[in-house]
């Protein structure tokens, strides 16, 4: 099994604008694609990292996870794509990590 870890914003831009409707739409296209996601939203992290032109930014993020059977790569990539375009982001953090699952 694949865990599949994204990290996304709590916050469009600069200006602050809320991301619920972004954040249940992602919700949504994920729970149909996978059958199943956790979204920890209660307690934003947060993200602190420098830039290309030497500044450190920070971001409050929340953490959204699917399990698979296997890592699609390019559908990923796209996904990640949208993603970027659609929270307003440089980059969307996605990581996958093989695990194994104890069933009962």
């Amino acid at each position: 099994m694949v865990l599949i870890q994204l990290l996304l914003p709590t916050r469009v831009d600069h200006g602050g604008t809320p991301v619920g409707d972004l954040l249940r739409q992602t919700h949504d296209e994920l729970l149909e694609r996978f059958g199943g996601i956790t979204a920890y939203v209660q307690s934003p992290a947060s993200g602190v990292w420098t830039s290309p032109d030497g500044h450190v930014e920070q971001d409050r993020v929340v953490m959204v996870e699917v399990l698979t059977e296997t890592f699609d790569t390019a559908w990923w990539r796209t996904y990640a794509g949208v993603l970027r375009e659609r929270f307003a982001q440089d980059s969307i953090h996605v990581r996958a990590t093989d695990v194994q699952v104890l069933d009962s």
